[in-house]
C-alpha cells in the first residue's frame, strides 16, 4: 500500500486540476484530503449541481467528476489507460501519479466544465429529474 504522503501529493495534484476552476464555481470543501466544487445551477432537490471533488481514502484517492455522468459522450475516445481507473460512472482512482493520465483527466475535466456552463444541458439535467 502506498504511503499516505503519496496519497497526499496525488490529491494535490487531483485538486490542482479543479482549483481553476473555483472563480466560477462554488467550493463546498476545502480541508485536508476533501475538495469539492458545485455549480451555481439550483436542481429540483433545492442543492447546487455538484460538479467535481477529490477525496483520499484508505486505498485510493478518488476524483469524482459529474459531468461524465451527465453527460457520457465526454467520455468518448477516453484512453484504455484512464478507464481502468473509472469506477462506477463518474469516479475515478488513483494510488499514484501518472502525468498524461493527470493531463487527459484536466482536459476532460475543461470540457465537463464547458458542458455545466452550456444552457441546454443544464435543462436537460433538470428535465431528466423531473424538474
Amino acid at each position: 500500500m502506498p504511503a499516505r504522503n503519496d496519497y497526499d501529493d496525488v490529491f494535490a495534484r487531483l485538486r490542482a486540476i479543479l482549483k481553476p476552476y473555483e472563480r466560477k464555481l462554488e467550493v463546498l470543501a476545502d480541508v485536508d484530503g476533501n475538495y469539492s466544487l458545485s455549480t451555481r445551477h439550483i436542481m429540483k432537490n433545492n442543492q447546487p449541481l455538484y460538479f467535481a471533488g477529490v477525496r483520499t481514502g484508505k486505498a485510493y484517492v478518488s476524483f469524482h467528476l459529474m459531468p461524465v455522468y451527465a453527460c457520457p459522450e465526454l467520455l468518448e475516445g477516453m484512453s484504455p489507460e484512464l478507464k481502468k481507473r473509472m469506477q462506477g460512472k463518474s469516479c475515478f482512482n488513483f494510488k499514484s501519479v501518472v502525468e498524461n493520465q493527470l493531463k487527459e483527466l484536466s482536459s476532460l475535466t475543461k470540457a465537463g466544465f464547458a458542458r455545466f456552463n452550456d444552457d441546454k444541458v443544464i435543462q436537460a439535467i433538470r428535465k431528466a429529474q423531473g424538474g
